[in-house]
């Protein structure tokens, strides 16, 4: 039997997809657009997820040993001129500062679209020495892109990020932090955010402009769509022997170091909206949930139910979880629909038949599942509804992604899969640029995701060309 659709503003998943994401954002008060085109502000809804995400993820950075650091929101174009490939790969997207108040400046300023050029030119006059070495740092700032087309989370002028950036002494440990990196990332998203992923290597003409090599992790929303969900790039000495950065090695000898850069942003958002989301608005994994359980209390003008769900607050409190109530004056169906939009992981119902039994009525968000628990029992059984929650919703998307990834040996198997189905494909390449593109053009836009570290050998031919297969590669539309 189907669920009873409380939301009636947001338009169903599966009708238009586009516009259910649309709805959802609007309707859950994440973000609004503003009168700056391109831009976004991130309304107390949304931005309270992202300080979660911020919290959780800058705890696990700093456990490797990383530190935050603040740098410059402008940069010098003579400065981001030194690394050929960087410029190039962010020309089109570069918005230029040329008047200070009312003068012309001598040297156009770029608004950060990253900040490599930045970290480098900082690191080439405090950097000398072995004994410097490694530097762990991170930012969190704004970038700005000029993004032509832009969506709420998923692609704006100006969004929300961290930005990763070391140095270190050898290649070797260079690429060791780039994989750790990449990793924090992906026990980030797949344990406090429930998203399951897939993650590899980027393609040459798919990886960072300026980087030897990209590794990326990459999630399936339900309409089978892919998003880049964080990244990890290996730079080598490319960028340091551009900006003249150089160290004494232990035996005494000038060397020049290897770099990394990693980063996650506020597009992340997206990825929880589009995975767990459903008809009636947003679901939150209750480890990122800004607020874990809301109480409503039954009939609250009754004598004893407001300050039995006081009591019930408390208890919630205590607990350790992060509880609000609504004691307006809303009936109780407007209330729940408010709490299931906003993604709420648990309601708590109290009325006066529950003071009776001395029980409450739990209901998880993203099954309505109504458990009924002793009130002196609440401390030791919300912990658990909410942690089988989180696995329960990890284990869903998982399901999810597994079913939607088919194989393809032809090219007729290729384009059948993206006419016909939704989700990744997974099929062998030679590795050359022209295969790539022909893969994009006959599938309507599916891109190479990554080249996983565990790869399968599906068959031993290219699924374009015929040709010897040197890897195989998800390949998937994307936002």
């Amino acid at each position: 039997m189907a669920k009873e659709k409380l939301v009636k503003d947001i338009t169903a998943r599966d009708v238009d997809f586009a516009q259910w994401y649309t709805d959802v954002v609007k309707e859950a008060e994440l973000c609004d657009y503003t009168s700056v085109k391109g831009c976004l502000i991130y309304q107390p809804n949304g931005y309270a997820i992202w300080e979660n995400i911020q919290n959780a993820l800058d705890k696990r950075f700093k456990e490797t040993g990383v530190e935050n650091v603040y740098l410059p929101m402008l940069i010098p174009e003579s400065l981001l001129q030194k690394e050929k490939d960087h410029v190039e790969g962010f020309a089109p997207e570069v918005a230029w500062v040329t008047k200070g108040g009312s003068e012309e400046l001598e040297e156009r300023l770029c608004i950060r679209p990253t900040s490599e050029t930045l970290f480098c030119d900082h690191w080439s006059k405090v950097v000398k020495s072995y004994r410097d070495l490694p530097k762990l740092y991170n930012q969190w700032c704004s970038v700005l892109r000029w993004e032509k087309t832009t969506r709420p989370f998923l692609r704006s002028r100006e969004f929300l990020w961290q930005e990763g950036h070391t140095l270190h002494a050898s290649a070797q440990e260079a690429e060791e932090r780039t994989q750790m990196m990449l990793k924090v990332y992906y026990d980030f998203v797949t344990e406090d955010l429930a998203i399951p992923l897939i993650c590899g290597r980027k393609t040459e003409s798919e990886k960072f402009a300026g980087a030897k090599d990209t590794y990326t992790i990459e999630a399936m929303m339900h309409d089978g769509k892919a998003l880049q969900s964080g990244t990890s790039h290996f730079f080598g000495d490319g960028f340091a022997g551009a900006y003249g950065i150089k160290f004494l090695n232990k035996d005494n000898e000038l060397e020049v170091p290897n770099e990394t850069s990693w980063g996650l942003s506020t597009r992340i958002i997206g990825a929880i909206i589009m995975v767990h989301g459903d008809d009636s608005g947003l679901v939150l994994p209750p480890r990122i949930a800004p607020t874990q359980v809301m109480v409503i209390p039954i009939a609250q003008h009754k004598n004893g139910v407001l300050e039995k769900a006081d009591e019930i607050v408390n208890i919630v409190k205590n607990a350790g979880l992060k509880v609000k109530y609504d004691y307006s004056d809303k009936t109780p169906g407007w209330k729940f629909s408010e709490q299931e939009i906003q993604g709420i992981p648990i309601r708590i119902e109290i009325g006066p038949k529950d003071i009776e039994n001395n029980q409450v009525v739990v209901v998880r968000r993203d099954t309505r599942e109504k458990i009924i628990v002793a009130i002196n029992e609440l401390c030791e059984k919300l912990p658990q509804i909410l942690e089988k929650m989180q696995k329960d919703m990890y284990n869903r998307a998982k399901t999810f992604l597994d079913e939607h990834i088919y194989a393809a040996t032809t090219k007729e198997e290729m384009i059948d899969i993206f006419n016909t189905k939704q989700g990744f494909a997974k099929a062998m390449w030679c590795g050359s640029k022209e295969c790539e593109e022909e893969i994009k053009a006959m599938t309507g836009g599916a891109s190479s995701r990554c080249i996983p570290f565990d790869e399968e050998h599906l068959s031993d031919k290219c699924v374009c060309c015929g040709k010897d297969a040197k890897h195989m590669v998800y390949w998937g539309k994307s936002y």
